[in-house]
């Protein structure tokens, strides 16, 4: 508790409550589709791949629409931004209520279900910038646990859609929005950590850097993997298992709890332990789960448990993963947040495909399960080559924050050593 509340007074804690709130609404409405996905499959009698494409489409969209929203943050500054977003939020809604009514038009109102999975950069960034480099980790893994709202979604939106019928539950959310756009207005104040005299092209190095995209393609696997499973586990439980469509929104709800409520611990033990030593921990364990998920397909209760397991292994690792960003680009974090965020969430859209295509073809979702597994042991191998260079640069050993001052952070602007 003293080392909480120090944390507390380290930073600005109504904006990072303003930061979570807004987080968690994003991240609720943004998985609507899949929470949804029993009840739009028989509508539209959907086939595997079909359900596949249509739950992939507001991951990618979102993961694309997140650079792009970084980048207005970094001017306009990341309240507004934020509001800016929530009000695209509810007027897409509303077109989900009035306008769906053939499959092009779910595929389109996925595309609009991408705006608020935009929002997770601009929400790290805003969260975690009033507070020094040893507590952002803890920062972002408080915000971070905004993944709750995937949680949410699964739980209330099925019922919800059987009561109301499934596209009422859009006006639904476009009254809600309403809610943390007042949290943000009234209690979020604009972090200082921004250099207001970089250029955009400062601002984007992150792009043209080996570092930029090692942590897109881990992050693809961790959070990627998050999203993609959270928004197909409704299809997988109901099409798998038999249960009915509630039932399957409680039991991915189990596993999304799971990774929400790990996350904050990520980040936490990353700020002590190191984000590089979590992350290894992690990938090992969700290789291994994903694995078993493939082959126990046959019994509800152990798929469950596995998962929640997996869950949890994939929030820590969100958590340890943008325990590092920050360090590694102190004054860019809210573009070089949502440059790894929209490169590493297209991992997420591979899932529902993946598991779609292997259904359809092979006749069975382990084929989904296994291959995800590979690229986490892939992953990996690329994370243990590559801290070798972050321990000596940019962070401490196992990835820690420097005590000293950092070494500048370009691999370009390294000082050359003198030949002899």
């Amino acid at each position: 508790m003293p080392h909480f509340q120090n944390f507390l007074r380290a930073g600005h804690s109504p904006t990072l409550f303003a930061a979570f709130v807004y987080f968690s609404f994003s991240c609720c409405i943004w998985v609507l589709n899949g929470a949804m996905a029993p009840f739009i499959g028989e509508t539209f009698d959907l086939s595997p791949a079909q359900k596949g494409l249509m739950l992939s489409v507001p991951i990618i969209a979102g993961a694309l629409m997140r650079f792009p929203l970084g980048v207005l943050a970094q001017y306009i500054g990341r309240k507004k931004a934020t509001l800016v977003e929530m009000g695209l939020i509810a007027v897409a809604m509303l077109f989900g209520f009035f306008f769906v009514h053939t499959f092009n038009d779910l595929l389109a109102m996925g595309v609009l279900l991408g705006i608020a999975g935009a929002s997770f950069g601009v929400a790290l960034s805003l969260g975690s910038g009033w507070y020094p480099p040893q507590h952002k980790g803890l920062a972002m893994g408080l915000v971070g646990a905004g993944n709750i709202g995937t949680a949410v979604s699964v739980l209330v939106a099925p019922p919800l859609a059987a009561w109301l019928g499934w596209q009422a539950v859009y006006a639904v959310a476009a009254g809600a929005i309403a809610i943390p756009m007042v949290v943000m207005i009234v209690f979020a104040k604009e972090p200082p950590d921004v250099d207001a005299h970089a250029s955009l092209r400062e601002h984007v190095a992150c792009l043209f850097e080996k570092d930029g995209w090692a942590f897109s393609l881990i992050y693809g696997v961790t959070f990627g993997g998050f999203i993609g499973l959270t928004t197909f586990l409704p299809s997988y439980y109901y099409d798998q298992f038999g249960v009915s469509k509630v039932q399957a929104g409680q039991l991915t709800m189990l596993a999304a709890f799971m990774a929400a409520a790990v996350r904050v611990a990520g980040g936490w033990v990353s700020d002590r332990w190191g984000g590089v030593n979590t992350l290894t921990i992690v990938l090992c364990v969700v290789a291994v789960c994903l694995g078993g998920v493939g082959f126990a397909s046959s019994s509800l209760v152990l798929t469950t448990l596995i998962l929640m397991v997996c869950f949890a292994a994939l929030g820590a690792g969100n958590g340890a993963l943008f325990q590092l960003v920050p360090l590694r680009w102190p004054t860019t974090t809210a573009v070089a947040g949502s440059m790894i965020g929209e490169i590493g969430a297209l991992g997420g859209g591979l899932v529902p495909n993946a598991m779609g295509l292997s259904k359809q073809y092979l006749g069975t979702y382990a084929g989904g399960f296994v291959l995800f597994a590979v690229l986490a042991v892939i992953m990996l191998g690329v994370m243990r080559v590559m801290q070798i260079r972050w321990t000596r640069t940019w962070a401490e050993k196992g990835g820690r924050a420097r005590t000293t001052a950092p070494v500048a952070h370009s691999p370009r602007t390294m000082p050359r050593r003198k030949r002899a």
